[in-house]
């Protein structure tokens, strides 16, 4: 067997609440065409994110990766902030 390792999903987004200890929320945007009709949509996705050093602020984007389940609600953990918001 090879010791090759699976690529995570990773998602950008921005900071939208962190009123929790070691946790934030995540709002993910993009743009999808419609099938038919082509014109571009805006869809919007929140995830719960794992913050274990409380670093992030409301407004920075950050990157976030796919993990294990931590709670009821978290699946994904901050990787990096991309960008401090001002």
């Amino acid at each position: 067997m090879s010791d090759t390792k699976i690529a995570r999903k990773t998602k950008i987004g921005s900071v939208i609440s962190n009123k929790m200890d070691k946790s934030v929320v995540v709002q993910v945007d993009r743009r999808i065409r419609h099938k038919l009709y082509g014109k571009y949509m805006s869809r919007r996705v929140k995830y719960m994110a794992d913050d274990p050093n409380n670093v992030c602020n409301i407004g920075d984007v950050v990157l976030i990766e796919e993990c294990r389940p931590l709670s009821k609600n978290k699946r994904w953990r901050v990787r990096s902030v991309v960008e401090q918001a001002v």
